[in-house]
């Protein structure tokens, strides 16, 4: 198969991160914040996709992986959670710092060297930030998670993941323990001043609906409804 850029790399990945839940399209204005790059570029980046056949784009829905680009997607995606898991677990780095390094490296690591990492690993199956590694088949073990934001009052739950992107916030997370494994229990939430008060880990934490985005639990079902607005 073809070798891409990092340019192009860069946006298959974006593009499976901000649709992969449901296979949605994804507005180009979106892409450009993720990516931190101009409306242009996203026009012109996704017209040369869509000439390789990697992505679908119209204009009134957005852009969204083709089966081929979504395979190459989670190509990248495995090489980034297998390296930062080998940053943490191996060269004892600091789990809330090593998504930039990922970043840097996973264009540049050969496949044998990939597969040299997992292996001295053990084959792991999530990365430090919680989040699943796909397989080499590029399979990905689903679980039914929802956003900590969304639980009611007295709801009961466990993170598994946590968004991986901002440094400061992961920072944050580290310091009040909200991090994948943490028993989390809501204890209050003023909807119409947005704070949520949760007990994390026996500890008391105070936040507003902002610092809880990326944050995703696993909980019964009967506690996973919405708050009331």
């Amino acid at each position: 198969m073809a070798t891409l850029s990092r340019s192009k790399e860069d946006y298959l990945k974006a593009l499976y991160t901000l649709g992969s839940s449901s296979r949605a399209a994804v507005a180009p204005s979106r892409l450009a914040a993720q990516l931190g790059v101009s409306a242009p570029s996203v026009t012109n980046m996704l017209a040369r996709l869509t000439a390789e056949r990697l992505v679908t784009h119209a204009p009134q829905t957005g852009a969204r992986l083709t089966e081929r680009g979504r395979r190459r997607a989670l190509e990248i995606v495995r090489r980034h959670r297998i390296l930062e898991a080998f940053l943490v677990s191996v060269l004892g780095l600091d789990w809330s710092e090593v998504h930039a390094d990922a970043e840097v490296l996973e264009h540049h690591v050969s496949d044998r060297v990939l597969d040299a990492i997992d292996r001295l690993m053990g084959h792991p199956q999530e990365d430090p930030h919680g989040h699943p590694i796909p397989d080499a088949r590029g399979r990905v073990r689903r679980r039914p998670l929802v956003a900590l934001a969304t639980l009611r009052p007295g709801a009961a739950a466990v993170v598994r993941e946590i968004h991986d992107a901002d440094g400061r916030r992961m920072a944050r997370w580290k310091e009040t323990g909200l991090v994948p494994g943490a028993k989390v229990r809501v204890r209050d939430v003023r909807a119409v001043d947005d704070v949520f008060e949760l007990e994390v880990e026996g500890r008391t934490m105070v936040t507003g609906s902002e610092g809880l985005e990326g944050v995703m639990v696993e909980a019964r079902r009967r506690e996973t409804h919405a708050r009331a607005s």
